[in-house]
């Protein structure tokens, strides 16, 4: 699970909002960072708000000016949605069918590559508390919410596995379930 969160623990604001995700400034290091992360062969799973944002920008000219790797990474690897509102069009996608839980339990059964929930809060949620959720790695943005959503429900130990600390401020944190 990736998830961009404020530094007080939200990844969306009082309103729903992620635009304070995108009040600092990206530094050299961290938008190389980013081009490694997004150079994964996995596959990708998204809750459907979080998919049209994705599917509005990644398959554009301008995704691929500004962020060459990460378009390519993006519209190359097989993606899920999870709804049950839409038909995905965005290339390599496909509904995943039935109840969320189930379906992933069937697919991380099957042996393919590791499955990444992009934001989705959601969705994220409804795995974590299911038990589906082996890592969570969040992007911990130097910004102060002061309120949100969380993407814990209840309270869960997790076991730190890298930290890294960027000049631009942002921390990338990744912990495995306990």
């Amino acid at each position: 699970m990736f998830e961009s969160i404020s530094i007080d623990g939200y990844f969306v604001d009082a309103h729903g909002g992620m635009s304070w995700a995108h009040e600092v400034q990206d530094d050299p290091e961290f938008a190389d960072w980013v081009n490694g992360n997004a150079g994964g062969d996995g596959e990708l799973l998204f809750g459907r708000k979080t998919y049209e944002i994705m599917a509005a920008f990644w398959p554009t000219p301008m995704a691929a000016q500004q962020m060459p790797v990460v378009a390519k990474g993006m519209n190359a690897r097989k993606k899920y949605v999870a709804s049950r509102t839409i038909q995905p069009a965005w290339n390599n996608s496909c509904l995943l069918e039935g109840e969320l839980t189930s379906s992933v339990r069937a697919l991380k059964a099957g042996g393919g590559p590791g499955i990444a929930v992009l934001g989705s809060g959601s969705v994220a949620a409804q795995l974590g508390e299911a038990g589906l959720v082996d890592e969570y790695q969040f992007v911990i943005i130097p910004v102060a919410l002061g309120g949100g959503r969380t993407v814990f429900s209840h309270k869960r130990s997790l076991r730190l596995l890298d930290q890294r600390a960027f000049r631009c401020g942002k921390v990338v944190v990744t912990y495995a379930t306990a």
